[in-house]
Order: structure tokens, then C-alpha cells, then sequence
């Protein structure tokens, strides 16, 4: 998948927080990682995939999808403070179960903070886009919900946030 667009996009947001919040001198990227892993969780949560002692279904789809471009920020964030971005990355589907899948994009990613190497962001990204597969979601669904998504956080930005 081409992600230069979300890339370009990102790092406007990206600018924009730095600027307002006074952090140019400082390494966000421990910080973006807890964050993507939260969001993991909150995304987790919405599908109910682990929650074998409930009855409810997951969320609705928009619902799952706002969650898993909240990651998508902070992935397309930390791999511009990398300078990780400028490569295609390939989302395949493989024989994972939702909850396996998961279960790999927060091994991946604990990997990936441990070596901080562009081999390791490579397979979080392509583990997180096997989940976005999984979840059932396109590229264009992807796409629309990220730029959706994106201008809500500017907002949020000049509102204060």
C-alpha cells in the first residue's frame, strides 16, 4: 500500500502538535509508542474479540474503524520521527484469528521499541495492515477515515486539545 499521502498529511498534524505544545527538543517516539499500544487495546475493546465471557458483538463498524485510524496516527507518526516512510507497505492476510492478530501487532511492537530498527517498523506496520484486513476494512475505508479523523485532530489542536 502507498502511504506517502497519510505520510505528508500526518506530518502537518504532527508539526502542528510540536509547535503548539513546545516539544522540538524532545524524543516523542517512547511516548507514540505507548500510545499506539493503548489505542491497540482501545481498538481490542471495540471488537470484543477477546471477551469470551460476553454475549455483546463488536461495535459498529465506524466505531472499529475510528479506533484503527487512531492507531494508524500514531504509527505514521513514530515512522516519521524514524524517518522510516519513504517505502510501500504490504498488508497481507494470513491464518490468524482476530485475537492472534492482535496478539502479534502488540509482540511487534514491543520488538520494534526494543530495537527502534526500520526492519522492526516494517513488520508492526505490515502486522497492523494484516489487521486491518482481518477487521474487513479497505484501503479507501482506511483512507477516508484517516483524513476524516485527521481534520477532527486539527481541530482539536486549534480548539485547544
Amino acid at each position: 500500500m502507498d502511504m506517502q499521502q497519510l505520510f505528508t498529511i500526518q506530518k502537518q498534524l504532527d508539526e502542528t502538535i510540536l509547535k503548539n505544545h513546545h516539544l522540538y527538543d524532545q524524543d516523542l517516539v517512547p511516548a507514540k509508542v505507548l500510545a499506539l499500544e493503548v489505542e491497540l487495546g482501545e481498538l481490542a475493546n471495540e471488537t470484543r474479540c477477546f471477551k469470551f465471557w460476553s454475549t455483546k458483538t463488536s461495535s459498529p463498524k465506524a466505531v472499529v474503524l475510528e479506533e484503527f485510524v487512531d492507531c494508524l496516527h500514531f504509527l505514521l507518526s513514530i515512522g516519521l520521527d524514524k524517518n522510516f516512510h519513504n517505502r510501500e507497505f504490504q498488508g497481507t492476510n494470513n491464518d490468524h484469528n482476530l485475537l492472534q492478530q492482535f496478539q502479534e501487532v502488540l509482540k511487534l511492537s514491543t520488538e520494534f521499541y526494543q530495537s527502534l530498527s526500520e526492519e522492526g517498523y516494517t513488520q508492526l506496520f505490515e502486522g497492523f495492515l494484516a489487521l486491518g484486513i482481518k477487521l474487513g476494512f479497505t484501503f479507501d475505508e482506511i483512507k477516508e477515515a484517516y483524513l476524516m479523523k485527521n481534520q477532527i485532530n486539527h481541530q482539536r489542536q486549534a480548539d485547544g486539545y
